[in-house]
């Protein structure tokens, strides 16, 4: 594409785009009824008081084929990791195989019941016990819950056992958990829903957690430190060490957060590396689709001596057979109704059976070179704040654009236009303008340098026509939205006539 020349969209995209999509009411004719009703076989009732029946109830007369056609041309719109790139950075949005979820709706797994006496699913006993087996073993760890409801459950779970391990211990002073300006977002709030209080350490110049604040933070009222590794500007602490001993040295323990297992698999173990406890996001690591709110999963790794504490049930062999044991006295209790969402289990079981030690290992191997790929591509357009290498995702920086009245929300709105889904923007918050960019294992290197060169594009479009970036999108049914006041005050019913819908 041109970049000086006038063009509202970049070639290729379709004129059909920029059309809404008709509203049903606006497809109604009185003449073509979608349905009919029979005749009422049950006695006639008197009707509610008047003041509480409607004058009119304009429902749309539309045809069968009609109603057909306009939900999957709105299905048509959707964008989906199935149709594109969605290089969402920490939320790692890639292919999971479509086999996976087959296995998940066999009959016997899809139909069985959580309450089920555990004599009846013997099968899906045995499939949790090897994979918390599994699990243990990538990460290191002795034990594996797979309680947990998604990742900040995990979380939540993990630091009511820190919690519980010191109380244990009549170590009652320890209110302040550690937290690097890198982290989640999750983990301060985690610590705060558990009673502590949270302190926040910097990042140094290399984006590695700052020692000397952590060493000054450090104390013995510190319960913890919890850690994102990799962090979330994308980067392995070159101190990991040095920080898991000098946390333990105060008496404290280290939670780590394994939401970006992605990038360690089959190559580094957690627990080596001084971590106490560790929650990994099934369904962004090990194969269910990540996104639409849910269900996930936020398995829970912990080392033998805070074992005991995991929540109940927990499943053992006993024999040949597997049993729920609820008898575990030092246990936090449970954490949700049931033990899982098991579907999720399933398709992580699935995954990781279908790839093996090896197969993990390429995981991460290609999503970090992934990732190295385009920090390397796109350091000539954007700033990269810490340009060392990256693990899984990158994290650049459009400050520069902002002479130019350019804003990361701008790049990211017309990067819709190119046909891409927008990567996360403004996270981390320690980074100005950040764009964070997950490309995952799953894609391939033309995909990738098809995303550079419309990020490229973007760069030179800011420098030579920003205004039309700060209109973008042009080419999709509904143009820019304003998004902090539809979430401020939101409208909840609709009202507008369709006369003035844009």
């Amino acid at each position: 594409m041109d970049a000086a020349s006038p063009l509202s969209r970049p070639p290729g995209l379709a004129d059909l785009r920029q059309t809404p999509e008709p509203l049903l009411s606006e497809l109604s004719t009185p003449d073509r009824p979608g349905i009919e009703l029979p005749a009422p076989d049950v006695p006639r009732v008197a009707l509610p008081p008047r003041d509480l029946l409607r004058e009119a109830l304009p429902l749309p007369v539309v045809g069968e084929l009609e109603v057909v056609r306009h939900f999957t041309r709105l299905s048509q719109k959707n964008y989906a990791i199935d149709t594109g790139f969605y290089p969402l950075g920490s939320c790692t949005m890639k292919y999971n195989p479509k086999l996976n979820d087959e296995l998940a709706r066999l009959p016997g797994f899809a139909g069985l019941h959580p309450y089920q006496p555990a004599e009846t699913v013997q099968g899906a006993l045995a499939l949790l016990a090897a994979l918390e087996a599994a699990l243990a073993e990538i990460t290191g760890f002795a034990a594996v819950s797979l309680h947990p409801a998604a990742g900040a459950h995990g979380e939540l779970t993990g630091l009511l056992i820190i919690r519980a391990y010191h109380r244990e211990r009549g170590d009652t002073r320890r209110q302040r958990v550690l937290v690097p300006d890198s982290a989640h977002g999750t983990n301060p709030a985690t610590a705060a829903m558990v009673g502590y209080e949270t302190v926040t350490l910097p990042s140094d110049a290399r984006g590695n957690v700052d020692l000397r604040a952590l060493e000054a933070a450090l104390g013995p009222d510190v319960a913890a430190l919890m850690i994102t590794a990799p962090s979330t500007l994308g980067l392995f602490d070159e101190h990991m060490l040095a920080l898991t001993e000098a946390v333990h040295a105060a008496g404290a323990l280290v939670y780590g957060d394994g939401a970006n297992m992605n990038a360690l698999l089959g190559v580094a173990k957690p627990a080596a590396l001084g971590i106490d406890v560790l929650h990994m996001n099934l369904h962004k690591t090990f194969s269910t689709p990540h996104g639409g709110g849910g269900p996930g999963a936020g398995a829970l790794a912990v080392t033998a001596a805070l074992e005991p504490y995991l929540p109940v049930p927990v499943v053992r062999r006993r024999g040949d057979d597997y049993a729920l044991e609820y008898d575990r006295p030092r246990s936090i209790g449970p954490v949700r109704a049931f033990g899982g969402h098991f579907g999720v289990l399933v398709r992580a079981y699935a995954y990781l059976r279908r790839l093996g030690a090896e197969g993990l290992r390429a995981v991460s191997e290609a999503a970090v070179l992934n990732a190295n790929y385009l920090r390397v591509l796109l350091q000539e357009w954007y700033d990269v704040p810490y340009n060392r290498p990256c693990m899984h995702e990158v994290v650049l920086s459009g400050r520069r654009l902002k002479a130019r009245g350019v804003r990361t929300l701008d790049v990211a709105k017309r990067l819709i236009d190119y046909g891409f889904h927008p990567p996360t923007i403004y996270f981390p918050l320690v980074v100005e303008e950040a764009l964070m960019i997950e490309p995952t294992e799953t894609e391939t290197k033309a995909t990738l340098d098809a995303f550079a060169a419309a990020m490229a594009a973007i760069a030179r479009e800011a420098q030579e026509q920003p205004e039309l970036l700060r209109a973008a999108p042009h080419a999709t049914p509904v143009r820019r939205l304003d998004e902090a006041t539809a979430a401020r005050q939101p409208v909840l019913r609709w009202a507008t006539p369709p006369a003035t819908r844009e």
